[in-house]
């Protein structure tokens, strides 16, 4: 239904026939932007910066515009003023006349001066790829917390590039101007500006606070989930690498899957079992891009733990992609920001009934400790998940019980919680040999042999 809403509002492509020259618009209509791509190429080589445009282009797209063109620049840094230096801003501001494009996106993060400097010369609207992909997140955040933690984040982008437009700078005046004060309440006041900087630090405040009240909340169900000793799996991996098809497979969980970026961004936690009966947790998280805004890590935190405090983290990589071990690094620096680098991994190399076998096998060879696998066609599924088995932590205490037959709840625990390795049903009661936690040991140890 998720899927079906999303898809109720569709550009069909070639078949416009809007005259160009209407000067009123007379309906409501959906009007994708149109935009060209800008970049500064500094380090790597072209097929680098040809894949970090091509990713350019798809965030674009999934905003909701139409991409014209898309030119990018060998330079030693980018210049401190207009980005792409004096001359190429002359060429680009052709290119945006001659296309017709009401917006330019940037390649990059732009700093305020460079940001007002270049709309004030192509006199169209600019976007840096920082705000690009938090529009995205905007539109894709479904829940209270996944909307909250946007919010913050555009905010936090907002506040250091807040712009006075001819009158918004001036003065707001006391008196009757003030609603009638009168003698004594005349004064300078605020600028528009300064009161829109306090509106913004308030509603800062205020968002830290609402997630800091849910951080409350699952922090009390991974505690849950910790003192039962359940152990957790989260599924991690840059954004379109399939993690949500590859929870669906994994556990039935009937996740939103789409051909987009960042088309999920909510955490979702499912409950699966072993062959063996042992349960455990499944986790869902938001994806990863190159250059992640700061904002978003910040923003996200609370939901990146759950990667964080993992006993394992399945990295998702997509295949097919023409940089996956680009995609490995990026996901890897953003492991090691959240403080997830120590977390056990297993590489999960996805979508290998469209991707290169050549590749496949590189990468398998890359990642000595990866499973190759489709979660279109479920094929390695099922290696996957004898993987996954094995890579889960086992319980350390080793026991030996007689349990009475009026006790199967007790082997029913041992069945969730621990590992069996002989059990045989005698006159007395069930013999059962195994390890489990140190919780189930204790209760256990009255029936102890």
């Amino acid at each position: 239904m998720e899927l079906a809403e999303r898809h109720a509002l569709r550009r069909v492509a070639s078949l416009r026939t809007e005259l160009e020259d209407i000067t009123e618009v007379e309906y409501r209509q959906l009007r994708l932007e149109r935009v060209v791509l800008v970049g500064v190429w500094t380090e790597g080589t072209v097929e680098d910066a040809e894949n970090s445009m091509a990713e350019l282009a798809l965030l674009a797209e999934t905003a909701g515009s139409e991409v014209l063109e898309a030119i990018f620049q060998r330079r030693q840094a980018p210049d401190p003023a207009t980005y792409i230096g004096r001359g190429k801003v002359e060429a680009l501001g052709e290119i945006v006349q001659a296309t017709g494009a009401d917006t330019v996106i940037c390649d990059g993060e732009l700093a305020p001066s460079q940001l007002r400097n270049l709309e004030d010369r192509l006199k169209v609207k600019v976007v840096d790829r920082t705000a690009l992909i938090l529009d995205i997140f905007a539109q894709h955040a479904k829940s209270k917390e996944g909307q909250a933690q946007v919010e913050l984040a555009q905010l936090n982008y907002l506040k250091q590039r807040l712009r006075g437009w001819g009158g918004n700078l001036s003065r707001q005046v006391g008196g009757r101007a003030a609603g009638g004060v009168g003698i004594g309440g005349r004064g300078p006041g605020e600028t528009k500006i300064e009161t829109d900087r306090r509106r913004i630090n308030s509603r800062i405040a205020k968002l830290n606070r609402e997630l800091r009240e849910m951080k409350g909340t699952r922090d009390t169900k991974r505690a849950s989930r910790q003192r039962h000793q359940i152990p957790a799996v989260a599924i991690a991996g840059y954004t379109n690498a399939g993690k949500s098809s590859l929870l669906n497979r994994l556990t039935d969980a009937g996740v939103l899957v789409e051909n987009a970026l960042f088309a999920t961004l909510d955490p979702t936690t499912r409950r699966t079992t072993t062959a063996d009966g042992r349960v455990y947790t499944m986790s869902d998280t938001v994806g990863f891009v190159r250059h992640l805004p700061h904002q978003l890590i910040e923003a996200f935190r609370s939901t990146l733990e759950e990667v964080a405090d993992a006993d394992l983290v399945l990295h998702v990589v997509d295949g097919s992609h023409p940089d996956p071990e680009g995609q490995l690094s990026a996901v890897r620096e953003v492991f090691a920001e959240i403080g997830a680098a120590d977390v056990p991994e297993l590489v999960v190399i996805n979508k290998i009934d469209v991707a290169d076998p050549l590749v496949v096998q590189r990468l398998l060879r890359e990642e000595p400790h990866s499973v190759a696998v489709s979660a279109h066609t479920g094929e390695g599924i099922a290696e996957a998940l004898a993987a996954v088995e094995a890579d889960l932590p086992h319980p350390a205490v080793s026991f030996e019980a007689l349990l009475p037959y009026s006790r199967g709840d007790l082997v029913n625990k041992i069945h969730q919680q621990g590992e069996i390795d002989e059990m045989e049903h005698t006159a007395d009661g069930t013999l059962v040999k195994g390890r489990a936690t140190e919780a189930l040991a204790g209760e256990l140890a009255a029936y102890a042999v």
